[in-house]
């Protein structure tokens, strides 16, 4: 029953790639229901042209990792890193290790519904014990792949500003809120989490860290609001898979290779989706849980393949799971934990009937039954409010100044005219250092496109995304950003939230954003997790309606605040709107200690000042201003514009 002429070794723990019953092998969560022993060489098959079971005309190249699309486990046992798999040659690759442990293969119970015993081959690598997954300790770790290891934990880093995290205040209420930590040892998360804690070189919780994690330990819902980059997706992370871990396997899966999946992280956009399995990898380390991700503008039938081969924690935006599950590819009758990460982006960019699809008529287990979290950098009222729906009982905690920019970030703004603003930009960045990463964001797709080709032919090497581009074409432009191979990113917001790219020095809008929220967001891809950071923003006359509640966020954050600026935002016909940041557009509260909360303030639906239509969550309306306002004061620069404030 094993097809094939080649063998793939496949480290201590090896998966063969064995075809039953013509190619449908039924398996439960992605791990072989039947073991056979084996000597740690596994005999691999044919690599297939397409698909499993109907070979397609072409070859599809395998990750950008190296390996197979749709393999077995990949991090899970410790193992297919440089084997060329179904997509490689027909002998099939070679991977790193002999000996050690070996993986059975698929196989499926007579009933034909995969529900066939789940085991290992443990010991010599000869097949002398063979132990079934079902009673195996899933709270013990699997042998080390030092290649996977190395891939998965380089370039972690806690920042150097760290300690300033410990004068950041917080607030937490609603019954009973189990007592905070300053030590990731003061909380049982087993063997397997505290060994990637160190891995990651986390030396110690940051603030939403310290409160998240015992408030998920003691089976709380949550609500956080915390600024961006302050670790928030560990703080969900760490305590959910140390719980898996510690119950053990959820459901096998049905026909077809559905699945159960026991944890669920819905986000908003394909690049936190990706992030945040990337994080998941990391914290699944040599473990027995396995991590998938759904996305759109991906391809479908490639994301189903992976999906079949077991799912423990899925990553999802809300499109794309809901067709999976209209598919019959994905079940949410056994999830745990619900994860709803940059909630308030998700209703702002219209997901609200995917999300109350997936969470209220899927089958998902109800409030009380499942554990379910939110966090996001922002929560407006309208929000906490729908929360009401999701969460049970549940606890909210505010870290820091809930909406704001971090200290770790030196903001900057200067007057820049339309026509200077390329100029602007080239001396901005060969002052920073052609090296250092820099992240400069633009409102169009267009514009992105036209500045990517201006900077490229200008000499710099940079990289361009936008919700226009191809995933393959995004992922390639972030991976280049990343290594460091082209220093400057122009984006769009499609990048702008949630994106944990290490080591940006700098972000600069070079179109500033229509609202202070997108701002805030903006600038949080540097500074993040203690890191320093600086931010330079590109002010003119287009941007009146932004600059009263800018002023706000710059004295809040204490940075230098130009006279300039602060003169602009004085004048009642050009300061925008009246900063929502203090009357009720920031979730800084819990609408639970107000009585449930009016939708802020401001009387009618024009409010008292007249002058545009309400923001969608408060009531009252936008200040007017002129359509023409060049500033009252001179810039505090003059012509040619100074740099010694910027970053060498």
């Amino acid at each position: 029953m094993m097809g094939g002429r080649g063998r793939e070794m496949v480290g201590e723990f090896s998966h063969s790639l064995i075809g039953w019953g013509g190619g449908r092998g039924l398996y439960l969560n992605g791990l072989p229901p039947v073991a056979m022993p084996t000597n740690g060489l596994v005999r691999g098959r044919p690599g297939y042209r397409g698909n499993r079971l109907t070979p397609g005309p072409f070859p599809v190249p395998p990750r950008d990792d190296g390996t197979a699309a749709w393999g077995p486990p990949l991090d899970t046992f410790g193992a297919m890193r440089g084997a060329q798999g179904s997509y490689g040659p027909r002998r099939g690759g070679r991977g790193f290790y002999s000996g050690g442990m070996g993986m059975g293969g698929r196989g499926r119970s007579d009933s034909g519904r995969g529900n066939g015993g789940r085991a290992i081959s443990m010991g010599n690598g000869r097949g002398e014990e063979t132990v079934r997954i079902d009673d195996a300790d899933w709270s013990k770790p699997l042998p080390r792949n030092e290649r996977l290891e190395k891939e998965l934990f380089a370039g972690s880093n806690t920042g150097i500003n760290f300690e300033k995290y410990d004068d950041i205040p917080v607030d937490i209420t609603g019954s009973n809120p189990p007592r905070h930590i300053n030590s990731f040892m003061e909380l049982d998360l087993g063997e397997i989490i505290m060994g990637n804690i160190l891995l990651s070189r986390y030396e110690r919780p940051t603030p939403v860290q310290k409160y998240a994690i015992p408030i998920v330990q003691h089976k709380r819902d949550l609500m956080a609001c915390a600024q961006t980059g302050s670790g928030k997706t560990a703080a969900f992370l760490l305590p959910i898979l140390s719980q898996i871990y510690g119950s053990g396997p959820g459901p096998p899966s049905g026909p077809g290779g559905k699945q159960f999946p026991l944890s669920l992280v819905l986000a908003p956009t394909r690049e936190l989706a990706l992030q945040i399995y990337e994080e998941a990898r990391k914290f699944a380390y040599r473990s027995c849980v396995r991590p998938c991700v759904v996305y759109g503008g991906a391809d479908l039938s490639m994301q189903s393949r992976d999906l079949a081969r077991g799912c423990h924690l899925l990553v999802a935006t809300p499109g794309r799971l809901v067709d999976m599950m209209e598919r019959g590819r994905v079940s949410l009758e056994a999830i745990r934990f619900l994860v709803l990460d940059e909630a308030d982006r998700m209703l702002d960019m219209g997901f609200e009937p995917q999300i109350r699809r997936v969470v209220e008529r899927s089958g998902m287990p109800g409030r009380g039954v499942r554990q379910t979290l939110m966090f996001s950098a922002t929560f407006p009222r309208q929000i906490q409010v729908l929360a009401r729906d999701f969460l049970e009982d549940y606890i909210f905690l505010a870290i820091g100044r809930v909406g704001s920019a971090s200290e770790n970030i030196t903001q900057k703004v200067v007057w820049v005219e339309e026509a200077d603003k390329r100029s602007f930009l080239l001396d901005l960045l060969n002052a920073t250092g052609r090296d250092s990463l820099t992240l400069v964001f633009v409102e169009t797709k267009r514009g992105a496109d036209a500045l990517h080709a201006f900077l490229s032919q200008s000499g710099f090497a940079s990289a361009c995304i936008h919700g226009d581009r191809c995933q393959r074409d995004r992922e390639e432009a972030l991976g280049h950003f990343r290594s460091g191979r082209r220093p400057v990113l122009v984006a769009t917001a499609v990048a702008a939230r949630g994106l944990d790219i290490p080591n940006v020095k700098h972000v600069i809008n070079f179109d500033l954003p229509s609202d202070i929220e997108e701002y805030v967001h903006r600038i949080g891809r540097t500074g993040r997790v203690g890191n320093l950071g600086q931010a330079t923003s590109f002010l003119n006359e287009r941007n009146g309606a932004l600059t009263r509640e800018l002023v706000a966020l710059l004295a809040e954050a204490h940075q230098e605040v130009p006279a300039w600026l602060e003169a602009l935002a004085r004048e009642p016909a050009r300061g925008g709107r009246t900063p929502r940041r203090f009357n009720g557009g920031f979730g800084g509260r819990d609408f639970r200690q107000s009585g449930g909360g009016g939708i802020g303030r401001g009387g009618s639906g024009m409010g008292p000042r007249g002058g545009g239509p309400p923001h969608r969550f408060q009531r009252g309306g936008y200040p007017g201003f002129a359509p023409h306002f060049p500033p009252p004061i001179p810039p505090h620069f003059p012509l040619p514009y100074p740099v010694e404030w910027w970053p060498n």
